[in-house]
């Protein structure tokens, strides 16, 4: 059985992400194609890239970055919950995800965002840095709109058809975590 990760993209006080998240999982643990996991970057409390030999060496001295290796090695793929600020993912999430390199290789991913327009300029920053990683990002995503599934731009309401959406975009991720896992394999 597949393992994958929902990590939430945001550290930020009064976050969404963390909510988002916690919403996917519950769809996601309705499935029995895979074993699922919140994974908060938050817990991690990574400073700014702070390794002195580049991740693609896997030559790790920090212990939270050999904490965070240890929680993303073993998932197959991932769902990553983020933020648009700025026309961009956040800070921390493209952070947390420059710390590894290895451990994110030939995975799968797929991306449920938020934001004034879905967050859609967010997910399109963070594939591009798929493609560096060797990670099949899907077609499949979500959008959020901060002025229609947020009352009040804070409190979390998602429209119905969305979790029909969250489905897709997990069939997606299961497939391709799938197919890849041969690769995965060759690795170990």
């Amino acid at each position: 059985m597949l393992k994958i990760g929902i990590i939430i993209g945001s550290t930020r006080p009064g976050r969404k992400a963390d909510t988002v998240a916690r919403w996917v999982y519950e769809i996601a643990a309705k499935r029995k194609d895979a074993e699922y996991e919140v994974v908060d970057i938050k817990d991690f409390n990574l400073p700014l890239l702070d390794e002195p030999v580049s991740p693609m060496m896997g030559q790790y001295s920090q212990p939270h970055t050999k904490a965070w290796s240890a929680k993303i090695d073993p998932f197959d793929a991932f769902v990553f919950v983020t933020p648009e600020y700025n026309h961009g993912t956040s800070g921390a999430l493209k952070n947390a995800i420059d710390f590894l390199y290895r451990e994110w290789n030939n995975k799968a991913a797929g991306f449920v965002s938020y934001g004034a327009i879905g967050g859609a300029r967010a997910v399109e920053h963070l594939r591009l840095s798929m493609a560096e990683l060797q990670i099949a990002d899907v077609r499949a995503q979500v959008l959020l709109s901060l002025i229609t599934d947020f009352e009040n731009y804070t409190i979390f309401k998602p429209a119905p058809h969305h979790e029909k959406a969250v489905n897709t975009l997990l069939d997606q991720v299961n497939a391709w975590g799938t197919a890849l896992k041969p690769l995965r394999n060759k690795k170990g």
